[in-house]
């Protein structure tokens, strides 16, 4: 056994520590190679441990979520790959409780591992609006506050309150939502290397029949228009200033165009999907096959919206 792996175990516990798991069983693109270490902090200081032991030693890591905006190489990730698991997945409510102001605003605070879609119905359970855009979306808290995640009109800074970080130092420190540089699929939080631990969001009293038929609407929206019986990451590609991806995608000629097992979608051109057991390889040659043809029947630019681990340096562009 190697000496870092016996560090791992003491800054994070046996218990919480696996070699070498395949990383399809964490994507849902259901593609990926093994992550050499797989850790699961059951909270805060022991993920402190994790991160400081990892910059100390100059082992390569990555913070997953629900593995919804991300695809790993075949060959898999030589490094640390950390999830924030039960530990970071609490959900309670801050301020007024249901019921003592039927008018007034409600705080919720989420941990980073809380999956949207979760929030979204204890939301619904308190008749708070708000939320609603986010319940279809298949990701955690932090990867939404990391990436300001939207969809039909609404996103993360929309609701978003303030954040609660671990800094590189080792420091936590509450962030206000106005501090966080938030934009399109973007915040300051990668380039300042924090580690989202929770998120506080303000929704407002509502009715809770109009929430739930606005709930069932956008997913029966999301049934009919986007690829769900198909693994992928979802919108693949970042709307262009002024274009729609998927609208220019299908222009180039590449509705349903195959690359081995991996295919752009024929309901919507912006989703690229695993269609039949594609490997991560033919996942993003297609998704070069794609800006490169669209750059050359538009002119644009295509940037993906997925995060690409363990592929050779040259072929990871955005």
């Amino acid at each position: 056994m190697s000496d870092f792996l016996n560090r791992l175990r003491h800054a994070a516990g046996a218990g919480h520590i696996w070699e070498n798991e395949p990383m399809n069983r964490h994507t849902t693109f259901r593609v990926g190679g093994p992550a050499r270490y797989f850790v699961s902090p059951p909270g805060e200081s022991e993920l402190s441990a994790v991160l400081n032991l990892c910059r100390s030693e100059g082992m390569p890591f990555y913070i997953l979520g629900n593995g919804s905006n991300l695809l790993i190489a075949d060959r898999g990730f030589d490094g640390v790959m950390i999830e924030m698991g039960d530990g970071f997945s609490g959900i309670k409510k801050q301020g007024k409780e249901p019921g003592d102001d039927q008018t007034g605003e409600i705080l919720i605070e989420a941990g980073s591992g809380a999956l949207l879609s979760r929030i979204a119905r204890e939301a619904l359970s308190d008749s708070l609006t708000g939320f609603e855009f986010a319940a279809g979306i298949p990701g955690t808290m932090g990867g939404a506050v990391v990436m300001n995640a939207g969809a039909y009109g609404g996103e993360m800074r929309d609701v978003l309150v303030s954040v609660r970080v671990l800094e590189p130092s080792g420091e936590i420190h509450e962030i206000k939502a106005s501090e966080l540089e938030l934009g399109y699929r973007k915040s300051c939080i990668p380039k300042r290397e924090y580690v989202v631990l929770s998120a506080v969001i303000r929704l407002k009293r509502g009715d809770g029949a109009l929430i739930r038929e606005k709930m069932e609407d956008l997913a029966a929206r999301r049934r009919e228009k986007q690829p769900l019986e198909y693994p992928s990451a979802g919108s693949t590609f970042k709307r262009p200033e002024g274009y729609f991806a998927g609208k220019l995608i299908e222009d180039a000629g590449l509705r349903g165009y195959r690359n081995g097992g991996a295919q752009v979608s024929e309901k919507h051109c912006g989703f690229v999907i695993n269609r039949d057991n594609a490997t991560a390889q033919e996942i993003l040659d297609l998704c070069r096959i794609v800006q490169d043809k669209v750059f050359a029947s538009s002119g644009v630019c295509l940037e993906t919206e997925i995060k690409m681990l363990g592929f050779e340096e040259n072929q990871e562009r955005k």
